[in-house]
């Protein structure tokens, strides 16, 4: 293999991407449609997943599986490379993110957060590896966090599992160095998505602050100050994507 293999075309491609039904996998679904690429959204519900395809103009393809299991996950790569097209793009979406306070100490929190934020993207990057091997070309793009790059209050499982995942970015980066499969991340602040809803009718349950209020204080993490959009996080995506180079970088978007 070598690293100026040729690009496959879109139509010839299947993009896969997990956590699908949710804000930010769903918005890179739309994205990587309008490329004309064939898209394989991996999802928890398949109704969710349904629905997500129901909207994109080309045709989608839905498989059920979790993340975190390596038999679900390798069969329905195998079913989407047997069906599909090859997977050589990978937009590792799936996340969970959850906050608690340092003590007493949440040993199944921790657990569930690596599963689903570090081993999730491990199994399914080297799910597809071999088909992008064969293929001489491929791309991975883990969806991390600006919290791969510092700590935040009440999230030190998120915190880790945001770390390790880019530390594998970057591990995975270097071991495929002299192939054309690049592995990159992007790292977004506070994003405006129904995972950050959640976030803050939490903040509001326990401190009485208003949606209004919360919604401001989280934004105001990010260094713009505003909750970052999820077409921000792809377009993001979609430069890493079409770029030649850049394997092992982490863009932050904050």
């Amino acid at each position: 293999m070598t690293a100026d293999s040729s690009r496959p075309a879109p139509a010839e491609t299947a993009a896969l991407i997990t956590g699908a039904a949710g804000g930010l996998g769903r918005a890179v679904a739309h994205k990587l449609d309008a490329l004309g690429y064939r898209v394989v959204l991996l999802v928890r519900n398949a109704a969710a997943g349904r629905e997500v395809a129901q909207e994109l103009s080309g045709e989608a393809y839905v498989y059920t599986c979790d993340v975190t299991d390596r038999q679900a996950v390798e069969m329905a790569v195998h079913e989407a490379a047997r069906d599909v097209a090859p997977p050589l793009v990978l937009v590792n979406a799936a996340g969970i993110a959850e906050s608690r306070p340092l003590l007493p100490p949440d040993d199944e929190l921790w657990a569930r957060t690596l599963a689903v934020n570090t081993t999730g993207p491990w199994i399914t990057s080297t799910a597809v590896l071999p088909h992008m091997q064969d293929a001489e070309w491929g791309f991975i793009c883990n969806v991390a966090s600006t919290a791969a790059l510092e700590g935040y209050a009440y999230t030190t499982a998120y915190c880790a599992s945001k770390h390790a995942l880019l530390g594998m970015t970057r591990a995975m980066a270097k071991d495929l160095a002299k192939t054309a499969i690049r592995v990159t991340a992007v790292c977004p602040g506070f994003l405006d998505t129904p995972m950050t809803d959640r976030t803050i009718a939490n903040m509001t349950a326990k401190t009485g602050m208003s949606d209004e209020d919360a919604r401001a204080a989280l934004g105001g993490m990010n260094r713009s100050g505003r909750l970052i959009t999820p077409e921000e996080v792809d377009e993001a995506i979609l430069g890493q994507l079409a770029a030649e180079d850049g394997s092992g970088e982490a863009i932050r978007l904050d």
